[in-house]
């Protein structure tokens, strides 16, 4: 059996479960997306975007999915107690595919004291609030031929929606810590769905972590569409903190409008195969994006991030800054494609990628590209794979600090440029404190946190 007929044969026997478990707007959607995966299957490595991750292999083991939406038992709030200082963040949880909201965890416990909300923000289930994502869902990942995207929809129940209305300002970042959890040592799929609007002239931080509570084997495909209205500002930080067991194909689509602002940033710190794809579409005239990311691996990890960015419309700005470390026999790959459309004229565009390999069997692949179809822009890409600056190590060591000592060092002022475009000072100060503990060898989970690493 190839790795897709599992999923159409899964589809088939159980849609109507599917169904009953969702709602109208997610079940509107669905079948046509059913009939766009058994048509195309998975994507061969021959297909460009897709050439440094082999993704029928990734879906090829046998994963339980939760269908019957049964109940894991699991109390968030005390499997995870993150000792992040002042980060002072709006907290909610995700249980695999499931918003845990205010009180709704399995021991009934009190629940720490929420900051409140602006008026008319909302941050809950989607089937809860169907009259909003009928009119949004699946409407950028619908467009997108992708087999994941298109078996995220097919399988989703339920998801996450982040809606802030106009002229409205959340003021503290909102923080939502997905856990993975398995209701027994199985292997177990989780369908991660996410939607983000925002209205014009509204404003939102929002910080994704991602952990794992079980040792066991996860497959986590997630989908986030985000609506950037005009003059909005959305701030986006991914975190993926799991374990060596976990498979994660996350595709991100964010479409922006006139003015408006997004910042964007993934990070990988300890993982098993991640592949992240970011869709960004530069819509409205005088947009801006900026998008960075970090990738530290050893051991046999796989790190690749796949980013589009479009410029459609005029006088808009994309920066790109990736970086990766890779040790021992790691992976990674990033391919950066910036495409500028007919008439986006005074286009500004960068695009950087660099990287460290520690050991001659580290291996980095990395393809930045420019399609540009306008003639009055200013549009620049490159990018580097190397070892550690020996100029830089002597200067160190004969100054007393230890080869050890000085490669951490180093390492970290290379990851550090990545990190200082995180606006959350607790966040960045507490990242700075997590990677050098990374390259320390001593991957250290917050202190308090239950969370398996």
């Amino acid at each position: 059996m190839n790795s897709e007929q599992q999923y159409i044969e899964l589809y088939n026997q159980c849609r109507e479960l599917i169904a009953r478990h969702s709602c109208d707007a997610m079940n509107a959607v669905r079948d046509e997306a059913y009939r766009r995966f058994a048509a195309s299957g998975f994507p061969s490595q021959k297909v460009e975007r897709y050439k440094y991750t082999d993704m029928a292999r990734l879906f090829e083991p046998d994963y339980g999915v939760n269908l019957k939406r049964l109940n894991i038992p699991v109390d968030p709030y005390k499997a995870f107690n993150c000792d992040v200082p002042n980060l002072s963040t709006c907290l909610y949880f995700m249980v695999n595919d499931t918003f845990y909201g205010r009180g709704e965890t399995e021991t009934k416990s009190a629940t720490p004291a929420q900051p409140r909300l602006p008026q008319g923000v909302v941050i809950g289930s989607m089937k809860e609030h169907s009259d909003i994502i009928a009119r949004y869902y699946n409407q950028l990942a619908g467009k997108d031929e992708a087999a994941v995207s298109d078996l995220n929809t097919m399988l989703a129940q339920d998801g996450l929606l982040v809606y802030v209305p106009k002229n409205t300002v959340v003021e503290r970042a909102v923080q939502v810590i997905n856990i993975l959890k398995a209701p027994n040592p199985s292997p177990l799929m989780v369908n991660r769905r996410v939607l983000v609007v925002m209205e014009e002239n509204s404003e939102v931080k929002l910080l994704f972590c991602d952990h794992a509570a079980d040792d066991c084997h996860f497959l986590t495909t997630q989908v986030i569409e985000a609506f950037v209205g005009e003059r909005a500002r959305l701030d986006l930080y991914c975190l993926e903190e799991t374990h060596n067991k976990n498979v994660r194909v996350s595709n991100v689509y964010i479409d922006q409008q006139r003015d408006s602002r997004v910042r964007h940033n993934v990070l990988t710190l300890h993982n098993g195969t991640t592949r992240n794809k970011l869709d960004l579409t530069l819509s409205g005239e005088g947009a801006e994006c900026e998008c960075y990311g970090c990738a530290i691996a050893d051991k046999h990890q796989h790190v690749d991030n796949n980013t589009l960015i479009t410029h459609h419309a005029p006088h808009c700005t994309s920066q790109e800054l990736y970086k990766y470390v890779l040790d021992e026999q790691a992976t990674g790959a990033f391919a950066g494609r910036v495409l500028v459309e007919h008439g986006a004229q005074k286009t500004t565009s960068q695009m950087t990628n660099q990287n460290i390999c520690t050991t001659p069997e580290a291996r980095m692949y990395t393809q930045p590209m420019l399609e540009i179809y306008a003639d009055d822009v200013k549009c620049a890409h490159g990018s580097t794979v190397g070892q550690l600056n020996d100029t830089a190590m002597f200067y160190m060591r004969q100054r007393g600090i230890s080869e050890r000592e000085a490669r951490t060092l180093l390492l970290q002022a290379f990851i550090n440029e990545v990190v200082g475009h995180i606006e959350l000072e607790p966040l960045r100060d507490r990242l700075h404190y997590l990677i050098e503990k990374r390259f320390r060898g001593e991957f250290n989970k917050c202190k308090g946190c239950k969370l398996c690493h």
